[in-house]
């Protein structure tokens, strides 16, 4: 009675998904939470094309992990979380 590949990978990422939530909610570095959401937003895509969504996947691809994690970083750089950012 073994598994199949494909949900061994499936459970894998279903794991990875729920670390990097944890990993978001519980570190205390924005720079790595937005590393680590933008991981989560590809993770998601990944799982969006096992479900057999593509237009899911590239939408959550595109915003989550793209357009969502520039606006993210442009916020970090404008309220000086970032080092070297900070002008005067």
């Amino acid at each position: 009675m073994s598994m199949e590949v494909s949900t061994i990978i499936q459970m894998l990422l279903v794991v990875f998904l729920i670390a990097s939530a944890i990993g978001v909610s519980v570190t205390r570095n924005l720079f790595i939470a937005v590393i680590v959401f933008m991981g989560y937003s590809s993770i998601m895509a990944i799982i969006w094309v096992f479900l057999q969504s593509p237009d899911l996947a590239i939408t959550e691809a595109a915003v989550g992990a793209g357009v969502d994690s520039v606006l993210f970083f442009l916020t970090l750089k404008k309220v000086h979380a970032l080092k070297g950012t900070r002008e005067g």
